[in-house]
């Protein structure tokens, strides 16, 4: 194989490709003696049909299937010789080719530019870590030792108020009749919640044990027996016993119940908690900064056809007018996520980052975490969609690229308060906002306008682009 490059023009170049004779015939020798061993032909005994009778039965259909492997196998090798890394789809030109004849054919190729990612070794960035005051993590364990209720028994005489527990039998009718479930054994409600029925536990105030009450409350929506539905239902409730709350006490014991080796201990697992809640988004807010550095990067070179193909999915559903009022704008962001990609991408690529089929299903249990009851949902999208699961492979890649340029750059390292994290949370979010708003104020611009244009039989449809899926390559 000879590949002479021609025609540089920035990252354009034609790969001129050449094949001889000798190898070619290889080539197909080849494929003639892998199909005669399962071939038919009467006659001829399985395995022994001669060449000449394949050519002139098989030849164009064996011709074009080695031209095919011939082309896939020399030009990724001709790439790859002249370390070239195409940004795209190489476009081919067969120039000769045939039977018993060398191939030649130009391969014309958009390279992908060379980054510099030396500046990413010592990137700077913020990194905050939230100090949590005492009072924040004892204001936590008291809300946590609120939430845990301890009942004590009373005296027989005492009277039910809200915040008891009162424990309960009861019997239902609804018009005097009995029905499925209406029956409760040992029933226990804490008065004032309203948890039961509404309005039940209001009826239970002043009640003590050994007290028959009856109460009176409407069947909700969600009854099982539909047929009684926001009907009318008498309980006849015997009091089993009234039981009134006490402060849960703070100490050793109480934290040994939530699993800490004693107090001591819940407050630090309790403050690493609190912490915790706000680190994930400050570590985003670290990201995002590390994004923006990446941006100034300079690149010399961008590959056109990528930044037209961003261009198409930026400016997808508006109008040609529209597409063009908006073209100047859409190639800068086309342009700035092209830049950001490369640069991320070859990083990915020196540091050997890689993305595990155990990763990605961990990504995936935790999103069915995050969607209960919907578990069977979530699996058949992914495994319906294979471009859904590429997507995710690509989220996964590129925040393990970016974990790593953390771990490499230069931390400029912040402690600050809950309140503090909190307001700079709030000002992120803010103008996350404020940006939405202004993105979807330009889409509404731009519908207006398509709703607006006349519709006749003279104007020229353009088809949509069709939107292109970034798929990582690892």
């Amino acid at each position: 194989m000879k590949v002479t490059v021609e025609n540089k023009k920035g990252l354009n170049k034609d790969l001129k490709i050449l094949i001889d004779k000798e190898t070619m015939n290889s080539y197909m020798d080849e494929k003639y003696e892998e199909i005669k061993e399962t071939v038919n032909l009467k006659g001829f005994r399985p395995g022994k049909v001669p060449k000449e009778v394949l050519k002139r039965q098989f030849g164009k259909a064996v011709f074009g299937e080695v031209l095919d492997k011939v082309l896939k196998d020399t030009s990724t090798k001709a790439l790859e010789e002249n370390k070239i890394k195409p940004a795209g789809q190489p476009k081919l030109d067969l120039k000769i080719y045939g039977e018993d004849k060398e191939l030649e054919y130009v391969l014309s190729v958009t390279e992908l530019p060379k980054v510099d990612i030396k500046s990413l070794e010592n990137i700077k960035f913020d990194q905050y870590i939230v100090k949590i005051d005492d009072s924040e993590t004892d204001k936590r364990i008291k809300e946590i030792a609120k939430n845990q209720p301890n009942f004590k028994d009373t005296n027989p005489e005492t009277k039910a108020k809200e915040g008891d527990l009162v424990a309960l039998d009861y019997i239902a009718t609804v018009d005097g009749k009995e029905f499925k479930g209406n029956e409760g054994k040992n029933t226990q409600l804490t008065l004032g919640k309203d948890l039961f029925l509404k309005g039940f536990d209001k009826q239970l105030i002043g009640v003590k044990k050994d007290d028959e009450k009856l109460v009176e409350a409407i069947l909700p929506e969600n009854f099982p027996e539909k047929e009684l539905v926001n009907k009318k239902a008498k309980f006849n409730c015997k009091i089993l016993n009234v039981k009134q709350s006490e402060e849960v006490k703070i100490d050793d014991n109480f934290a040994k119940n939530l699993g800490a080796k004693d107090l001591k201990d819940l407050k630090s697992l309790i403050s690493r908690q609190i912490n915790d809640e706000y680190k994930n988004s400050l570590d985003q807010l670290s990201k995002n900064q590390i994004i923006k550095e990446i941006e100034k990067i300079k690149v010399d070179e961008l590959p056109e056809n990528l930044v037209d193909e961003e261009v198409k999915i930026l400016s997808q559903g508006m109008s040609d007018e529209e597409a063009k009022k908006n073209k100047k704008t859409f190639e800068e962001k086309a342009k700035t996520r092209i830049k950001t990609g490369l640069i991320l991408n070859e990083f990915g690529e020196k540091n050997q980052i890689k993305v595990s089929e155990v990763e990605i299903q961990n990504e995936v249990q935790k999103q069915l975490r995050m969607m209960p009851g919907q578990e069977k949902m979530v699996m058949d999208f992914y495994q319906k969609n294979p471009s859904a699961v590429a997507s995710l492979r690509g989220t996964v890649y590129e925040q393990k690229i970016l974990n790593l340029i953390k771990e490499k750059g230069k931390a400029n390292k912040k402690e600050i308060s809950k309140s503090e994290a909190e307001k700079i949370l709030k000002a992120a979010h803010d103008h996350n906002h404020d940006q939405e708003k202004k993105d979807n104020k330009q889409k509404s611009e731009v519908k207006t306008a398509k709703e607006k244009k006349p519709s006749t039989k003279t104007l020229k449809s353009k088809p949509a682009a069709k939107k292109t899926k970034k798929v990582s390559k690892k």
